[in-house]
């Protein structure tokens, strides 16, 4: 009996000290390699940190061409018509904006981490692609969901702002350009609170929101992150790619 006992406590220790490694792991400060923020182009200055801090300037244009170019200063070299082939378009509508060159500072965690206060994201911008395009959230002008907007996204996915952003070209949903070049799986941009964003492939299956948490990401080894990361993955289905709003403190939008 005193035997039997003691490989019961041993297992309860083990399988206790093994569940709190795993959420220490997810709770932890992350530091992430500066290599890895050097990955993102469409920037208009230096890549730049401190201690706590990375700043990042984008221009928000596309790298690919885009039907919202039409009328533009790139016209001759980016403009392409819609060619019909983004599967979430049911009837595309041409928006009436223009893409125009922004410059949009992202100053973001250097040190990630997961954050013990709810922090919603903001319509606009939230975080970033590696082409320096804004990523947005999961809804549309006036907190709508993006069902009738969809059908203004061009072939690559994304489309320009109205307003008194003046033509800000971004993605909602997967920046089909950024997948067909990196892969599917691939490490595509950051969000504002300094973690990393993914494609909707992981080991070889694709994902849905129901593979994911509240905040659409998880805790997961990658080929970026060898010693695993939270992250946020893309998915066809909504929230897309955020949820109930950041795993992490977001940094600030200038």
């Amino acid at each position: 009996m005193k035997i039997n006992l003691f490989f019961v406590f041993t297992l309860i220790f083990t399988f206790s000290c093994k569940n709190n490694e795993t959420g220490s792991n997810q709770g932890e400060t992350t530091l992430i390699p500066f290599e890895i923020y050097e990955r993102v182009y469409g920037v208009t200055s230096d890549i730049h940190q401190d201690d706590n801090w990375v700043y990042i300037n984008v221009n928000s244009l596309p790298d690919h061409g885009s039907p919202y170019y039409e009328g533009t200063q790139w016209e001759e070299s980016l403009y392409v018509p819609y060619d019909g082939s983004n599967p979430f378009v049911s009837n595309f509508i041409l928006n009436p904006n223009r893409i125009s060159v922004q410059n949009i500072l992202f100053k973001i965690p250097r040190n990630p981490s997961q954050s013990s206060v709810s922090n919603p994201t903001a319509m606009g911008p939230i975080g970033f692609a590696l082409n320096g395009v804004p990523f947005y959230n999961q809804y549309g002008a006036g907190g709508n969901p993006l069902d009738q907007e969809i059908n203004s996204f061009d072939q690559y996915n994304g489309h320009p702002a109205p307003g008194p952003t003046g033509g800000r070209y971004h993605y909602h949903m997967e920046p089909f350009w950024l997948t067909a070049n990196y892969g599917r799986d691939a490490f595509l941009g950051f969000l504002l609170d300094g973690f990393p964003v993914f494609g909707p492939e992981e080991n070889g299956s694709i994902l849905t929101s129901s593979d994911l948490d509240e905040f659409h990401g998880h805790f997961h080894e990658n080929q970026d992150f060898p010693n695993g990361i939270y992250h946020y993955h893309l998915t066809s289905d909504a929230p897309y790619l955020n949820g109930v709003g950041y795993y992490g403190s977001p940094g600030t939008i200038n």
